[in-house]
């Protein structure tokens, strides 16, 4: 765990240094004085936010561990999925593959059985942020820039991954138009197969609405911020410019978004007219607030997973 927490102050140090530079640019101090404008209760109020994002999310992730029947209660679950944003920054987030061999050790489920629990998660995270964005988009007053094309795709890959037979048909349609990688695409097949239990009346609606509820808590984050540092977005506007960030974070493929997210952050707030003054802090401050208050979780939670999940499978042995 001391190795794992020197690895993450690397990236830490490199965001630093991204936003003193950035604040560079319009002279010093002029950050730190808007920054100071926070109260405690104020940032306390980001954090329970960016809590209540995971609270629904974890909820979210025992629903759909309920669809396949894993056995497993509420408290194992949050446990599971809490310890998991510890491995946030290991490339593609491979490390949150941790939650499965905590399921497997508890549950004795096979590796197979409980693996398209990540595989969900990703899928209605896109769904939820995707219609979440569109909303966004439509509701704004101001506009939000380049946020139409990017809910549109996202609408669109939303509704396949959430229709598991839709998505096998343009998996094949697609292996058909192209006609190599056959192990490829017969993988993504079963994949799409695997999403089936998911995509029951009784499961996607109330997945969907979780996720939404949960990205909203933390776009509605961003706009208390943006507001009480002086910049009047409105409601709309501040969350889809917060949802598109995320995105354009997570498809630069970099762990946690790094870099692009913020990138994004800033660039999108300009277009909006917001000064770096401004956009700087906020882009800081709410990433510290989500993207690094959610791995401190994981690194509090993480070892009491880890020694639960041996627990439970020393138990099952025993049995």
């Amino acid at each position: 765990m001391r190795t794992r927490a020197r690895k993450l102050l690397i990236p830490l140090a490199l965001l630093t240094l991204f936003v003193i530079g950035m604040a560079s640019l319009k002279g010093s101090g002029t950050m730190f004085v808007d920054a100071q404008k926070l109260r405690v209760d104020q940032i306390a109020l980001l954090l329970l936010l960016s809590m209540g994002n995971y609270i629904f999310r974890g909820l979210r992730w025992h629903l759909h561990a309920g669809a396949l029947q894993l056995r497993t209660s509420l408290w194992q679950d949050m446990r599971h999925f809490l310890g998991g944003f510890a491995m946030t920054m290991t490339p593609g987030r491979l490390g949150e593959l941790v939650r499965l061999r905590w399921i497997t050790r508890e549950t004795g489920a096979s590796l197979e059985r409980a693996a398209p629990l990540v595989l969900v998660d990703r899928a209605a995270d896109l769904a939820s942020v995707g219609l979440l964005l569109a909303l966004c988009v439509a509701l704004s007053t101001v506009g939000i820039a380049g946020g139409l094309p990017v809910a549109l795709v996202a609408v669109a890959i939303s509704i396949a991954a959430t229709r598991p037979a839709l998505l096998q048909f343009f998996v094949t349609l697609t292996y058909r138009m192209l006609g190599f990688w056959p192990r490829s695409f017969a993988r993504l097949r079963h994949a799409a197969r695997s999403l089936q239990p998911f995509s029951t009346f009784r499961v996607a609606p109330l997945a969907l609405c979780l996720g939404a509820v949960g990205w909203f808590c933390e776009g509605y984050a961003f706009y208390l911020l943006t507001n009480w540092l002086g910049a009047d977005l409105g409601v709309w506007t501040a969350v889809g410019v917060f949802l598109l960030a995320m995105m354009t974070g997570s498809a630069t493929g970099l762990p946690g978004g790094l870099g692009g997210a913020e990138a994004a952050m800033v660039t999108l707030l300009s277009l909006q007219g917001v000064p770096l003054a401004i956009s700087i802090p906020a882009t800081a401050i709410i990433r510290l607030t989500t993207l690094w208050f959610a791995i401190l979780i994981g690194l509090v939670v993480f070892p009491l997973a880890e020694k639960a999940s041996r627990r439970g499978q020393y138990a099952l042995e025993r049995s």
